[in-house]
Protein backbone atom coordinates (compact mmCIF):
# COMPACT_ATOMS: atom_id res chain seq x y z
CA UNK A 1 0.00 0.00 0.00
CA UNK A 2 1.45 3.38 -0.98
CA UNK A 3 -1.29 5.74 0.12
CA UNK A 4 -0.48 8.77 2.28
CA UNK A 5 -2.49 10.60 4.92
CA UNK A 6 -4.47 13.44 3.40
CA UNK A 7 -4.81 11.95 -0.08
CA UNK A 8 -8.23 12.29 -1.70
CA UNK A 9 -9.65 8.93 -2.81
CA UNK A 10 -12.82 7.49 -4.32
CA UNK A 11 -14.45 4.18 -3.38
CA UNK A 12 -14.36 1.63 -6.19
CA UNK A 13 -17.75 0.01 -5.50
CA UNK A 14 -19.65 2.96 -3.99
CA UNK A 15 -20.48 6.54 -4.90
CA UNK A 16 -18.39 7.90 -2.05
CA UNK A 17 -15.14 9.82 -1.76
CA UNK A 18 -13.09 11.58 0.90
CA UNK A 19 -9.72 12.10 2.55
CA UNK A 20 -7.49 9.46 4.10
CA UNK A 21 -7.34 10.46 7.75
CA UNK A 22 -5.88 7.29 9.26
CA UNK A 23 -3.63 4.38 8.24
CA UNK A 24 -5.04 1.44 10.22
CA UNK A 25 -2.65 -1.27 9.04
CA UNK A 26 -0.80 -2.39 5.91
CA UNK A 27 -4.03 -3.18 4.09
CA UNK A 28 -6.65 -0.90 5.70
CA UNK A 29 -7.18 2.85 5.78
CA UNK A 30 -9.83 5.18 7.19
CA UNK A 31 -11.52 7.68 4.86
CA UNK A 32 -13.50 10.71 6.09
CA UNK A 33 -16.31 11.56 3.66
CA UNK A 34 -18.20 14.81 2.95
CA UNK A 35 -20.53 14.17 5.89
CA UNK A 36 -17.63 13.90 8.33
CA UNK A 37 -17.93 10.15 8.91
CA UNK A 38 -14.68 8.18 9.14
CA UNK A 39 -15.07 4.86 7.30
CA UNK A 40 -12.56 1.96 7.51
CA UNK A 41 -11.94 0.43 4.06
CA UNK A 42 -9.47 -1.88 2.37
CA UNK A 43 -6.86 0.08 0.43
CA UNK A 44 -7.61 -2.08 -2.58
CA UNK A 45 -11.20 -0.78 -2.60
CA UNK A 46 -10.29 2.88 -3.26
CA UNK A 47 -8.55 4.78 -6.00
CA UNK A 48 -6.79 8.15 -6.04
CA UNK A 49 -8.51 11.27 -7.32
CA UNK A 50 -5.65 13.44 -8.55
CA UNK A 51 -5.81 17.18 -8.06
CA UNK A 52 -8.61 17.11 -5.47
CA UNK A 53 -6.60 17.39 -2.22
CA UNK A 54 -6.03 20.90 -0.92
CA UNK A 55 -2.34 20.25 -0.37
CA UNK A 56 -1.61 18.49 -3.65
CA UNK A 57 -1.37 21.83 -5.42
CA UNK A 58 1.24 22.80 -2.85
CA UNK A 59 3.32 19.65 -3.21
CA UNK A 60 4.80 21.11 -6.35
CA UNK A 61 6.52 23.78 -4.23
CA UNK A 62 7.72 21.50 -1.45
CA UNK A 63 11.24 21.50 -2.83
CA UNK A 64 11.11 24.98 -4.27
CA UNK A 65 12.08 28.10 -2.36
CA UNK A 66 10.83 31.64 -2.14
CA UNK A 67 13.30 34.37 -3.00
CA UNK A 68 15.89 34.21 -0.24
CA UNK A 69 16.43 37.45 1.69
CA UNK A 70 19.90 38.98 1.86
CA UNK A 71 19.86 38.68 5.65
CA UNK A 72 20.09 35.23 7.20
CA UNK A 73 16.89 34.25 9.05
CA UNK A 74 17.66 32.02 12.01
CA UNK A 75 14.09 31.39 13.18
CA UNK A 76 10.81 30.55 11.46
CA UNK A 77 9.84 26.89 11.67
CA UNK A 78 6.05 26.50 11.87
CA UNK A 79 3.31 23.93 11.87
CA UNK A 80 0.48 25.37 9.79
CA UNK A 81 -2.92 23.73 10.25
CA UNK A 82 -5.47 24.35 7.51
CA UNK A 83 -9.08 23.26 7.18
CA UNK A 84 -10.18 21.68 3.94
CA UNK A 85 -12.44 23.68 1.62
CA UNK A 86 -14.19 20.52 0.39
CA UNK A 87 -14.58 18.49 3.58
CA UNK A 88 -14.98 20.90 6.50
CA UNK A 89 -14.34 18.23 9.12
CA UNK A 90 -10.81 17.53 7.84
CA UNK A 91 -7.67 19.49 8.74
CA UNK A 92 -4.19 19.21 7.23
CA UNK A 93 -0.93 19.64 9.16
CA UNK A 94 1.95 21.22 7.23
CA UNK A 95 5.58 21.84 8.20
CA UNK A 96 6.62 25.31 7.01
CA UNK A 97 10.21 26.51 6.79
CA UNK A 98 10.38 30.31 6.78
CA UNK A 99 14.00 30.28 8.00
CA UNK A 100 17.23 30.24 6.02
CA UNK A 101 18.13 26.77 7.27
CA UNK A 102 17.54 23.54 5.40
CA UNK A 103 15.69 21.24 7.78
CA UNK A 104 15.48 17.48 8.15
CA UNK A 105 12.45 16.15 9.99
CA UNK A 106 10.73 13.01 11.21
CA UNK A 107 7.18 12.71 12.54
CA UNK A 108 6.06 9.95 14.90
CA UNK A 109 2.61 9.61 16.44
CA UNK A 110 2.03 8.08 19.86
CA UNK A 111 -1.01 6.14 21.10
CA UNK A 112 -0.98 4.25 24.41
CA UNK A 113 2.82 4.50 24.58
CA UNK A 114 3.12 2.86 21.15
CA UNK A 115 4.89 4.88 18.43
CA UNK A 116 4.19 4.90 14.70
CA UNK A 117 6.46 6.50 12.10
CA UNK A 118 4.33 8.73 9.85
CA UNK A 119 6.76 10.52 7.56
CA UNK A 120 10.24 12.04 7.23
CA UNK A 121 12.12 14.19 4.78
CA UNK A 122 13.71 17.57 4.22
CA UNK A 123 12.32 21.06 3.62
CA UNK A 124 14.29 23.80 1.89
CA UNK A 125 14.17 27.45 3.03
CA UNK A 126 10.90 29.09 2.00
CA UNK A 127 9.13 25.78 1.37
CA UNK A 128 6.65 23.44 3.06
CA UNK A 129 5.61 19.80 3.24
CA UNK A 130 2.38 18.09 4.21
CA UNK A 131 2.72 16.06 7.42
CA UNK A 132 -0.63 14.67 8.47
CA UNK A 133 -4.40 14.89 7.99
CA UNK A 134 -7.10 14.17 10.56
CA UNK A 135 -10.84 14.43 11.12
CA UNK A 136 -12.08 17.02 13.61
CA UNK A 137 -14.85 14.63 14.56
CA UNK A 138 -12.14 12.33 15.93
CA UNK A 139 -10.31 15.10 17.83
CA UNK A 140 -10.42 13.23 21.14
CA UNK A 141 -8.84 10.22 19.43
CA UNK A 142 -5.97 12.10 17.81
CA UNK A 143 -2.54 10.71 18.74
CA UNK A 144 0.23 12.67 20.37
CA UNK A 145 2.52 14.26 17.78
CA UNK A 146 6.30 13.93 18.15
CA UNK A 147 8.12 16.03 15.55
CA UNK A 148 11.94 16.11 15.49
CA UNK A 149 13.80 18.69 13.38
CA UNK A 150 17.49 19.18 12.54
CA UNK A 151 18.72 22.45 11.00
CA UNK A 152 21.58 22.79 8.50
CA UNK A 153 23.17 25.46 6.34
CA UNK A 154 26.49 25.76 4.56
CA UNK A 155 29.12 28.28 5.58
CA UNK A 156 29.60 29.98 8.92
CA UNK A 157 26.61 30.05 11.22
CA UNK A 158 25.56 29.53 14.80
CA UNK A 159 24.87 25.99 15.97
CA UNK A 160 21.16 25.39 16.53
CA UNK A 161 19.93 22.72 18.88
CA UNK A 162 17.64 20.02 17.42
CA UNK A 163 13.93 20.81 17.83
CA UNK A 164 11.63 18.36 19.57
CA UNK A 165 7.95 19.30 19.39
CA UNK A 166 5.62 17.00 21.33
CA UNK A 167 1.93 17.85 21.54
CA UNK A 168 -1.42 16.19 22.19
CA UNK A 169 -3.74 18.65 20.48
CA UNK A 170 -6.96 19.80 22.14
CA UNK A 171 -9.72 22.13 21.02
CA UNK A 172 -8.26 25.04 23.00
CA UNK A 173 -5.10 24.87 20.89
CA UNK A 174 -7.16 26.24 17.99
CA UNK A 175 -8.59 29.20 19.92
CA UNK A 176 -6.31 31.70 18.18
CA UNK A 177 -7.06 33.54 14.97
CA UNK A 178 -5.92 32.11 11.64
CA UNK A 179 -3.16 34.01 9.87
CA UNK A 180 -2.33 34.15 6.19
CA UNK A 181 0.93 32.41 5.39
CA UNK A 182 2.80 33.36 2.23
CA UNK A 183 4.38 29.92 1.80
CA UNK A 184 1.09 28.04 2.21
CA UNK A 185 -0.77 30.68 0.23
CA UNK A 186 -3.77 30.50 2.56
CA UNK A 187 -4.92 31.11 6.12
CA UNK A 188 -3.86 28.65 8.81
CA UNK A 189 -3.52 28.19 12.53
CA UNK A 190 0.21 28.83 12.93
CA UNK A 191 2.32 27.24 15.67
CA UNK A 192 5.97 28.30 15.80
CA UNK A 193 8.08 25.43 17.08
CA UNK A 194 11.48 27.17 17.17
CA UNK A 195 10.55 30.33 19.09
CA UNK A 196 12.96 31.30 21.79
CA UNK A 197 11.67 31.80 25.34
CA UNK A 198 11.57 35.59 25.86
CA UNK A 199 13.71 36.93 28.69
CA UNK A 200 12.04 39.09 31.31
CA UNK A 201 13.17 42.71 31.12
CA UNK A 202 13.65 43.81 34.76
CA UNK A 203 13.17 47.48 33.88
CA UNK A 204 9.87 46.85 32.08
CA UNK A 205 8.73 44.64 34.94
CA UNK A 206 9.53 47.43 37.40
CA UNK A 207 7.71 50.00 35.24
CA UNK A 208 4.60 47.81 35.15
CA UNK A 209 4.34 48.00 38.94
CA UNK A 210 4.61 51.80 38.94
CA UNK A 211 2.39 52.61 35.96
CA UNK A 212 0.42 55.82 36.64
CA UNK A 213 -3.20 55.27 37.62
CA UNK A 214 -4.20 57.95 35.12
CA UNK A 215 -3.51 55.51 32.28
CA UNK A 216 -6.93 54.22 31.25
CA UNK A 217 -7.95 51.25 29.18
CA UNK A 218 -9.58 52.43 25.97
CA UNK A 219 -12.87 50.68 25.25
CA UNK A 220 -13.75 50.56 21.53
CA UNK A 221 -17.14 51.80 20.35
CA UNK A 222 -19.23 48.74 19.40
CA UNK A 223 -21.17 50.60 16.70
CA UNK A 224 -24.86 50.32 15.89
CA UNK A 225 -24.96 46.54 15.29
CA UNK A 226 -23.10 43.58 16.82
CA UNK A 227 -23.27 40.14 15.19
CA UNK A 228 -23.25 37.33 17.78
CA UNK A 229 -23.03 34.43 15.32
CA UNK A 230 -20.16 32.27 16.57
CA UNK A 231 -18.36 32.25 13.20
CA UNK A 232 -18.09 36.04 13.50
CA UNK A 233 -16.49 35.77 16.94
CA UNK A 234 -14.19 32.75 16.78
CA UNK A 235 -12.28 31.07 13.95
CA UNK A 236 -12.15 27.81 15.88
CA UNK A 237 -15.92 27.45 16.30
CA UNK A 238 -15.99 24.00 14.73
CA UNK A 239 -14.00 22.68 17.69
CA UNK A 240 -16.39 24.04 20.34
CA UNK A 241 -19.22 22.34 22.19
CA UNK A 242 -22.69 23.93 22.17
CA UNK A 243 -22.33 24.98 25.82
CA UNK A 244 -18.98 26.64 25.08
CA UNK A 245 -20.45 28.47 22.09
CA UNK A 246 -23.31 29.86 24.20
CA UNK A 247 -20.89 31.07 26.90
CA UNK A 248 -18.69 32.81 24.33
CA UNK A 249 -21.67 34.48 22.66
CA UNK A 250 -23.07 35.72 25.99
CA UNK A 251 -19.68 37.07 27.09
CA UNK A 252 -19.34 38.88 23.76
CA UNK A 253 -22.85 40.29 24.22
CA UNK A 254 -22.13 41.55 27.75
CA UNK A 255 -18.83 43.10 26.70
CA UNK A 256 -20.43 45.03 23.85
CA UNK A 257 -23.46 46.06 25.91
CA UNK A 258 -21.10 47.51 28.53
CA UNK A 259 -19.18 49.30 25.76
CA UNK A 260 -22.42 50.78 24.41
CA UNK A 261 -23.24 52.12 27.89
CA UNK A 262 -19.73 53.58 28.31
CA UNK A 263 -20.02 55.38 24.97
CA UNK A 264 -23.54 56.56 25.88
CA UNK A 265 -25.18 55.13 22.80
CA UNK A 266 -28.94 55.65 22.53
CA UNK A 267 -29.50 52.11 21.27
CA UNK A 268 -27.69 49.06 19.92
CA UNK A 269 -28.80 46.03 17.88
CA UNK A 270 -27.55 42.52 18.64
CA UNK A 271 -27.93 39.96 15.84
CA UNK A 272 -28.35 36.58 17.53
CA UNK A 273 -30.16 34.58 14.84
CA UNK A 274 -33.19 32.38 15.38
CA UNK A 275 -31.80 28.87 15.89
CA UNK A 276 -33.51 27.15 18.81
CA UNK A 277 -34.03 30.46 20.61
CA UNK A 278 -31.66 29.74 23.52
CA UNK A 279 -29.32 32.70 22.91
CA UNK A 280 -32.24 35.09 22.36
CA UNK A 281 -33.92 33.98 25.59
CA UNK A 282 -30.71 34.34 27.63
CA UNK A 283 -30.14 37.84 26.26
CA UNK A 284 -33.72 38.87 27.06
CA UNK A 285 -33.31 37.57 30.63
CA UNK A 286 -30.24 39.75 31.13
CA UNK A 287 -31.59 42.97 29.65
CA UNK A 288 -35.00 42.65 31.30
CA UNK A 289 -33.27 43.20 34.68
CA UNK A 290 -30.47 45.52 33.53
CA UNK A 291 -30.57 48.93 35.28
CA UNK A 292 -29.25 50.78 32.20
CA UNK A 293 -31.76 49.32 29.75
CA UNK A 294 -34.84 51.43 29.05
CA UNK A 295 -36.62 48.92 26.79
CA UNK A 296 -35.94 46.34 24.08
CA UNK A 297 -37.71 44.96 21.03
CA UNK A 298 -37.26 42.77 17.94
CA UNK A 299 -35.17 44.75 15.47
CA UNK A 300 -36.07 45.15 11.79
CA UNK A 301 -38.35 42.13 11.46
CA UNK A 302 -38.41 42.57 7.70
CA UNK A 303 -34.62 42.02 7.68
CA UNK A 304 -33.90 39.74 10.65
CA UNK A 305 -37.28 38.25 11.55
CA UNK A 306 -36.90 37.31 15.20
CA UNK A 307 -33.13 37.01 14.83
CA UNK A 308 -32.13 40.41 16.24
CA UNK A 309 -32.90 42.47 19.32
CA UNK A 310 -32.66 46.26 19.59
CA UNK A 311 -31.85 47.58 23.06
CA UNK A 312 -32.71 51.17 23.99
CA UNK A 313 -30.46 52.52 26.73
CA UNK A 314 -31.24 55.11 29.43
Amino acid sequence: MNYKLGEFVRFVNERREGFITRIIDENTIAVTDDDGFEIPVLASQVTRVHGKSDFTALEAIEDSTLKRPDQFISNGIFIGITDDKRVGSVVHFNLINASSFQILFTLNTERNQEFNGECSGQVNPGAMVHLYSASLNELDLWPKFNLQVLLHTSGKHEIKKPILFSEKFKAKDFSGTKKHDAILGKEAWMIQIDSEVPLIDPQKLKESFFRPSSEKIEIPNPGKEVDLHIEKIRDDHQFLKNSEILDIQLNHFKKNLDAAIVHKLQSIIFIHGTGNGTLRNEIHKIISKHPQVKTFMDAHKEKFGYGATEIVLK
